[in-house]
């Protein structure tokens, strides 16, 4: 089975929150060479890691997988007004890119 983009996309969301491919596996419970393996399509992840890493990165297991190129923000634990807060910043980025 090839998954197209998964271990690009794990290498991605872990560079972008400066965190080694140590504290990966660290913070998911596997080894780094299991982490390398994820990142170079030598393996694929199993459904329990693709869990903890989505959870851990805050993105769908589809985007994940590449099902998706959609991102989500979860928005667990925010007041209604922090979520309003949220969604006007996102709302003033998206017109900064139009332009």
């Amino acid at each position: 089975m090839y998954l197209p983009g998964i271990g690009e996309r794990i290498k991605q969301l872990r560079s972008q929150r400066d965190i080694s491919q140590i504290g990966l596996a660290n913070q998911i419970g596997v080894s780094k060479s299991v982490i390398s393996s994820y990142e170079n399509n030598v393996h694929y992840p199993p459904y329990d890691i693709l869990l903890k890493m989505a959870r851990l990165f805050g993105v769908s297991t589809d985007y994940l997988l590449g099902a998706s190129g959609n991102r989500s923000i979860s928005v667990e634990g925010l007041t209604d007004t922090q979520i309003e807060s949220v969604t006007a910043i996102i709302n003033e980025l998206r017109e900064i890119n139009k332009k």
